[in-house]
């Protein structure tokens, strides 16, 4: 393939990426500090006025002579008494208003002015100075000023068609060219999702690479994948590999209560990308504004946003010139709800699925998350990749965190398998509950339980090697627990298989009615799996010998977050042979597991004895009790451990 030469882009003024587009600091009367100042010294100035003359109006000044010839014929009722002014109300009214007639007089103080007061019966009060100006502050400056800065800071924030408004500046996280350290080095067991990757890369590099061929590069690039993947990550590597700016921004901070902010907010994010393009935008969580349009009724407001927001983005990425160098991004789990006007050809053109990793994928996330601990030399990260099938890059760092938070704990002086085999087990069942006591009679039939279940696993055709047994409880309701791993991971299950795993799952409560003769309520999360498994054969497997190879109900999943919901489209009839057939396979399941462990009762309580000493053990040496070797070769198909 003929290398590309790498010519970069014309620089373009240097601007504040983190103002809107349109920002400018005095184009806006709001926005200068020293307006807002005037305006509200203006203000006060006008309502001393005001107040001045409302005092003017309601008083009336009068002879400070007349003051005490009414005084003397008792047409005073109140008056408040100081060493400046005499204000008071008269008994007579306002011929105007109605209201009782207010005075004020300049006073001439003397003792036998008190006497003569108390003398008519009139109420007074003497203060000492003059608290106009308080009143004045208090009754009418600081209420009124205080609306009057609140009105001014709602204008302030709607000015601008809503510019000031939206602050997306503040939002949005914006990293500069270089900024990004994150390369694809920091990025493990993702391989096919770095090669789709490549020609993004390539395009933000030389945005012309492809126009020489006269193709155009991909508008818009969705990663779909279970939380913790790594979406996120990918998407910073992109950025650091290319060398170009990232903004990013998650979908749901899009949302507002005013109708339109979403809307604006997008114009202005696409507006500013393109200002520093070549550059990636990057949406995480796609589905909070991307879900599929008209599914749900408008309750509210909120849901009209969101519906305006979508459909601004829609525009957005149609009107944008490709040549331009500027690459949507986005990640969500919920691809399934996303409206599809959202994945057709001109949008998100590219859609990279970034799945659960593999054993090796595995591997090499542990090594990338253990460079900086001190590991011992009996740590060997692909047996701690077997243990962990299933997990993503998020749950693979949290082990390898938790094995060091572990080995500080008990003093060791390096990471020990010991302490990355005592996280996988934080948390695959959760931490240990030391102070949850089992009595005896509890400890023996959990130890018989769990025992049922590792002898069940050992003796099936299809079951996976046992590799952990422990009664110790763990996490909010785990009494103990017994681990599989599988020989190699498998994509697919057989009908047997399912079978298998229905035996292995009734094992624990069947051994106890062995046992004890009756059954506890430790069996409830295995007969809730056991029941989920048969039916899931019945209804949508068509592993049923009397409904047949069909499926009953509609079936919607959540692809990447493992719920679902069923619609029912089936009569009555019918769900009573699903209910009959489910029931079917369970209690098969529990013949068989009967058989093997009524077979074995001997190797039953051998294994349950030594359990219940030790409290764990491990897959060496539960093939030692129960003689794994001789017990396959009775079998008659050779399992392979």
């Amino acid at each position: 393939m003929k290398k590309t030469e790498f010519n970069p882009p014309e620089k373009k003024p240097e601007i504040d990426i983190n103002k809107p587009a349109d920002f400018k600091p005095n184009g806006s009367f709001w926005h200068r500090p020293s307006s807002v100042l005037w305006i509200y010294l203006m203000f006060i100035v006008t309502s001393l006025y005001l107040w001045q003359g409302t005092q003017e109006v309601q008083q009336t000044e009068i002879p400070y002579s007349e003051f005490l010839q009414r005084v003397d014929k008792g047409e005073v009722t109140d008056a408040v008494i100081s060493d400046k002014l005499i204000i008071g109300t008269l008994a007579e009214s306002d011929p105007k208003t109605g209201k009782p007639r207010r005075f004020v007089t300049v006073p001439l103080w003397n003792n036998d002015l008190a006497q003569e007061l108390e003398k008519k019966g009139v109420k007074y009060t003497v203060r000492q100075g003059d608290h106009w100006l308080g009143n004045f502050i208090f009754n009418w400056v600081l209420p009124f000023g205080l609306l009057f800065l609140f009105w001014g800071w709602m204008s302030r924030r709607m000015a601008g068609a809503g510019k000031g408004f939206l602050n997306i500046g503040n939002r949005i996280r914006i990293h500069p060219e270089g900024d990004v350290k994150v390369t694809f080095d920091d990025v493990a067991g993702a391989e096919e999702a770095k090669t789709e990757l490549g020609e993004t890369i390539a395009f933000l590099r030389d945005p012309t690479v492809l126009q020489r061929l006269g193709g155009h590069a991909p508008k818009g690039v969705l990663l779909v994948g279970l939380p913790g993947t790594g979406k996120t990550l990918l998407a910073r590597a992109v950025s650091g590999e290319a060398r170009v700016p990232f903004f990013n921004i998650s979908g749901s901070e899009f949302i507002e209560m005013f109708v339109g902010m979403g809307a604006a907010r997008v114009r202005e994010l696409f507006e500013q990308a393109r200002q520093k393009a070549p550059c990636i935008i990057f949406i995480d969580e796609l589905d909070a504004i991307g879900g599929a349009r008209g599914m749900a009724p408008v309750m509210s407001g909120g849901h009209d946003e969101r519906e305006q927001t979508l459909n601004q983005l829609l525009t957005e990425m149609d009107g944008f010139d490709p040549s331009v160098g500027v690459v949507v991004m986005a990640a969500t789990n919920r691809p399934e709800i996303l409206d599809k006007a959202l994945l057709r050809a001109g949008r998100f053109d590219r859609q990279i699925v970034v799945d659960k990793p593999g054993l090796e994928a595995r591997v090499a996330i542990l090594r990338l998350h253990s460079k900086k601990l001190k590991m011992d030399d009996d740590v060997d990260l692909r047996v701690v990749a077997q243990r962990t099938p299933g997990f993503v890059g998020a749950d693979l760092a949290n082990i390898a965190n938790e094995a060091a938070i572990l080995a500080v704990r008990h003093d060791h002086d390096t990471v020990t398998m010991a302490d990355f085999e005592a996280a996988i087990d934080r948390v695959i069942a959760g931490p240990e509950k030391k102070n949850r006591a089992l009595s005896v009679e509890e400890k023996r039939r959990v130890a018989f339980h769990e025992s049922g279940h590792t002898l069940v696993a050992e003796s099936v055709p299809t079951g996976e090697p046992v590799h952990k047994v422990s009664i110790i409880p763990r996490g909010v309701a785990a009494l103990g627990y017994t681990l599989q791993l599988p020989v190699e991971e498998k994509f697919l299950s057989t009908q047997n298989e399912l079978r298998d795993q229905i035996a292995i799952l009734l094992g624990g409560r069947v051994a106890e009615e062995i046992i004890f003769g009756d059954v506890s309520s430790g069996a409830a999360n295995d007969l809730e799996r056991a029941s989920e498994i048969a039916r899931n054969m019945v209804t949508r497997l068509g592993m049923s010998e009397q409904l047949g190879p069909l499926t009953w109900g509609v079936h919607r999943e959540l692809q990447y977050l493992g719920q679902s919901n069923e619609e029912r489209n089936y009569s009555e009839e019918t769900a009573q042979l699903i209910d009959a057939e489910t029931k079917r396979l369970v209690e098969e399941g529990r013949q068989r597991a009967m058989e093997i462990l009524v077979q074995q009762r001997a190797v039953l309580d051998k294994l349950a004895q030594v359990l219940e000493e030790k409290e764990v053990l491990d897959g060496e040496e539960v093939e030692a009790i129960i003689g794994r070797q001789k017990e396959m070769a009775d079998q008659p198909q050779e399992r392979k451990r």
